[in-house]
């Protein structure tokens, strides 16, 4: 099969499993935005853990600067935060729902 071939295909494919979605709402273009913007942010992320491990190309880590990792740990942690408020999740009770989750399942029979 040649790529023309392939792409005829998946162009038939995509016409007949396509979904059917209705227009977005304001708030569900904001979650769905914040979303995408937040696996860019974990994107950036990963490449910048990656070029502490040395474990990107050399042209890559001839331009990183180690400094640059505490930004995007804050622009993952703020994107998080506001894409749970655009969805109306209090971030404060998620988390404080999981820890006392993870300590139910790691820290209480270890004491």
């Amino acid at each position: 099969m040649n790529l023309k071939n392939l792409q005829g295909k998946i162009k038939l494919l995509n016409e007949k499993t396509r979904p059917h979605y209705r227009l977005y709402s304001q708030t569900e273009k904001e979650i769905l935005t914040k979303t995408v913007k937040l696996n860019e942010e974990v994107g950036e992320l990963a490449n910048d853990i990656l070029s502490v491990l040395k474990l990107q190309r050399r042209a890559k880590l001839e331009k990183f600067d180690k400094r640059n990792i505490y930004e995007e740990f804050a622009d993952v942690i703020i994107t998080t935060i506001q894409l749970a408020q655009a969805a109306g999740v209090d971030i404060e009770r998620a988390i404080g729902d999981k820890l006392k989750k993870i300590e139910m399942k790691y820290l209480r029979g270890k004491k």
